[in-house]
């Protein structure tokens, strides 16, 4: 307990460090400089360009789907097997309810 409040307590530290080798990267022009003009977005969908799906692409997914479904196939049946299941219910009584 006692090493991962000090390992928490060196990391907090850690942040509120300088890095003088990044403040000397910055060069005048860098800090006079002004904030770059943003795009509107209707600009930026313009030069992009659509997504291309190919046969390759669309086998690649369906391969992936059916792998997908066979797993969870797998995955969905029962944990614990049925002679399991009936000897571990053979072990245990339950208690006499009262009443």
């Amino acid at each position: 307990m006692r090493a991962s409040l000090a390992f928490v307590l060196v990391l907090s530290l850690t942040a509120c460090a300088e890095f003088p080798e990044l403040d000397a990267a910055l060069t005048s022009e860098m800090k006079a400089a002004g904030y770059p003009a943003l795009a509107p977005t209707s600009e930026l969908e313009a030069l992009q360009t659509p997504p291309q799906a190919t046969a390759t692409t669309a086998a690649s997914v369906n391969a992936r789907v059916a792998a997908l479904r066979a797993r969870a196939a797998r995955l969905s049946g029962s944990i614990v097997s049925g002679s399991d299941r009936a000897r571990m219910r053979a072990g245990v009584s339950l208690p006499a309810q009262e009443g």
